[in-house]
């Protein structure tokens, strides 16, 4: 059994292919492990946004608190960005190219079956190439 309260959750910086500035924390499981369900949550802040990318797993998303604003396709389009505020859920399928942009600081929570990982539709957007010096 996992109990975790808000307080006990222990956030550590992003991994390199996210831009600077997220915080992640893992709750259960390990998200690179093939077959494996895992649990983790994301800290935002406002004016993060990650470019068009995949997953090669399905990623189910809760918005715990704030506003995320999530739009589906291979490019960047800010009319096809849908609000989603705190209680909100998003499934996102396997390879479903997808864009997003928060609004005050915000907390995502991410679950499904490893291995997780982003995957940039254009791989000059992956900060990783970069240094994460985005």
């Amino acid at each position: 059994m996992t109990m975790t309260r808000p307080a006990e959750v222990k956030w550590g910086p992003a991994p390199a292919k996210l831009p600077r500035g997220a915080e992640v924390a893992v709750l259960a499981g390990d998200p690179a492990k093939p077959g494996e369900l895992f649990t983790i949550r994301a800290k935002l802040p406002d004016g993060y946004s990650v470019a068009p990318h995949t997953h090669p797993t399905d990623e189910h998303l809760t918005v715990i608190q704030g506003t995320m604003l999530l739009g589906a396709g291979a490019t960047f389009d800010p009319t096809k960005l849908r609000e989603l505020p705190a209680g909100s859920y998003a499934r996102l399928p396997t390879y479903q190219p997808h864009f997003n942009l928060y609004k005050g600081e915000t907390i995502i929570q991410l679950h499904g079956i490893g291995p997780y990982d982003v995957i940039y539709v254009n791989p000059a957007d992956d900060p990783s190439h970069k240094g994460n010096a985005k």
